[in-house]
């Protein structure tokens, strides 16, 4: 996906509610917020009713007089913004699922960060990408594979000749090794000699 740098001027349009801003804004984070969702969602219709209530009250809040001031933060204003709603979510599928004698939709997957989390600037973007290189060939394709691609899960143990138990125990480890690598701390560089010039 293509990374977007916001400025001032682009959260001013939002704020007064500029069409093609907003048109752009809400087609830029569904992306990202369809990633962080499908995970933890059952249903493309919890998955799709999530994503609107976060847009809209992203777009109520920004139009606040003391709303987000700082464009540089509207990826983490988002994401924030969709971690209450799917709080909310989880809660009253809770209460339907206490008062009713079935399963709720949504279910805990993962409490990691999510792709959002991780995508909401360029440079975690590279961080990200550079940790995915640097894992084997077979968790990298694991972790693109089910978290980033949605692949089925029968499709992808079929092509790796595991079974489903199998494949969970390879998730875990390859979402370790991401880990591990990604919050590694970076290697300062070597300060380069200035040549004195005369």
């Amino acid at each position: 996906m293509e990374f977007f740098t916001f400025d001032a001027e682009y959260l001013e349009k939002l704020q007064l509610g500029d069409p093609s801003a907003e048109k752009h804004f809400v087609a830029y984070f569904s992306e990202l917020i369809h990633l962080k969702l499908r995970s933890r969602l059952a249903s493309r219709e919890a998955v799709e009713d999530v994503r609107q209530e976060t847009f809209t009250r992203v777009f109520l809040m920004l139009r606040k007089s003391d709303g987000l001031r700082d464009a540089n933060r509207l990826g983490s204003f988002v994401n924030s913004v969709c971690n209450h709603v799917l709080q909310e979510h989880y809660r009253a599928q809770k209460k339907v699922g206490s008062s009713l004698e079935e399963e709720p939709e949504t279910v805990y997957v993962d409490r990691n960060p999510s792709p959002l989390n991780l995508l909401e600037s360029k440079d975690r973007a590279r961080l990200v990408q550079q940790a995915l290189a640097e894992l084997p060939g077979r968790d990298r394709d694991l972790l693109r594979a089910i978290l980033m691609e949605d692949r089925d899960k029968d499709a992808v143990c079929a092509e790796m000749g595991v079974s489903r138990e199998y494949l969970r125990v390879l998730l875990h480890r390859a979402k370790q090794s991401f880990r591990s690598t990604y919050d590694r701390p970076p290697v300062p560089e070597e300060p380069v000699p200035r040549r004195e010039t005369f």
